[in-house]
């Protein structure tokens, strides 16, 4: 992908380890911009890549103020994810991870940041059927993940358009890219594999859901701070980023399995009994708090039998998103990489 300007860009990526974070990085490394990843953890591998790796917690404002002085870019791909876990964590790491890096970012004068949203943040529980960015934020949260991470987009878009109209003020993209997978996943498809035994088919329905190749994911930021550059009106803005192209949930798992050469998931169970078993689950984890998370929660219930896709063609108008790389094409690659790394599952 070709360069906007022909200066190296000193870029942060918070999050460089991660899934979508690494690919992120491995774009900005290879068009030759200078890239620094904040983690949690060291990592040589990205030491090895060239890219300088800073230690941080996105709780610590201080850390993440020292991190994004200098930079030209950021881009805001780390947070906590999941659907389990005390609400105060997801604020910290959601929320306050944001607000720190959007103020540090104004601080500093940095002229960009890209922030990696989600669509949960528009999940009501009822379907949402090519849906575009005009959705509203529901009146409930179904989890702390959508909450935090909607009070994260809402900070985000605030500052942004405050400081659009500035002419040495930050411009900001947030995207909401749905379900991430492909090889070298940590989230998704592990989860499909171990549990593919146990797996069943929430109600009858077998709803449409978006998903999104990281490849194509990854490209969808490099391509937001690359408009921005150009575009500067664009700043505020949020974009739903996916395949394009929504499958029946249950067609995908099952390729998924497919490419792990696992058994397809035929069994159902009524809706009203999952929704119930996840609703006992998650008192019996409460009450004796138990380590780990439920093997199923009303929210997981409620996704698993609700459709949920999303118009994208604000992004392919206005960052000139077109996913290259196709569902199919995808698959063959997960497979690939799976019997590589992964030659047998658990199941």
């Amino acid at each position: 992908m070709a360069m906007i300007s022909t200066r190296s860009k000193r870029v942060l990526v918070t999050g460089g380890r991660g899934f979508l974070g690494r690919a992120v990085v491995e774009r900005l490394v290879k068009r030759g911009d200078r890239v620094c990843s904040f983690s949690r953890g060291y990592y040589e591998e990205l030491e090895s890549m060239g890219v300088v790796t800073i230690q941080g917690d996105l709780s610590d404002g201080e850390a993440l103020d020292r991190a994004v002085n200098g930079m030209d870019l950021v881009f805001h791909v780390a947070g906590k994810p999941g659907i389990w876990g005390k609400y105060s964590d997801f604020y910290q790491a959601n929320y306050m991870g944001t607000k720190h890096v959007v103020d540090a970012c104004i601080k500093h004068k940095v002229p960009a940041l890209v922030y990696t949203s989600s669509p949960a943040v528009v999940v009501s529980g009822k379907d949402l059927e090519g849906v575009d960015e005009s959705a509203p934020y529901p009146d409930r949260f179904h989890s702390h993940y959508a909450k935090t991470k909607a009070m994260a987009e809402q900070y985000v878009t605030k500052k942004a358009k405050e400081y659009r109209n500035k002419k040495d003020g930050l411009k900001a993209i947030s995207l909401r890219p749905h379900l991430i997978w492909g090889p070298g996943d940590n989230h998704i498809i592990p989860r499909i594999i171990a549990r593919a035994k146990r797996l069943v088919r929430v109600g009858r329905r077998n709803c449409l859901i978006d998903t999104v190749y990281i490849d194509n994911a990854a490209d969808a930021h490099i391509l937001a701070a690359d408009k921005l550059e150009t575009n500067p009106e664009l700043s505020g803005k949020v974009y739903f980023i996916s395949q394009g192209e929504p499958l029946a949930i249950w067609d995908m798992v099952n390729r998924i399995l497919k490419s792990a050469h696992l058994e397809p998931v035929e069994r159902s169970v009524p809706y009203p009994v999952v929704w119930l078993i996840g609703s006992l689950l998650e008192i019996i984890y409460k009450i004796f708090r138990l380590p780990g998370e439920p093997l199923m929660t009303r929210f997981i219930a409620n996704e698993l039998a609700t459709a949920h896709w999303f118009d994208i063609s604000a992004a392919r108008r206005d960052l000139g998103y077109n996913p290259k790389i196709s569902i199919e094409a995808g698959l063959i690659r997960l497979e690939e990489w799976l019997q590589k790394n992964h030659p047998s599952h658990p199941g």
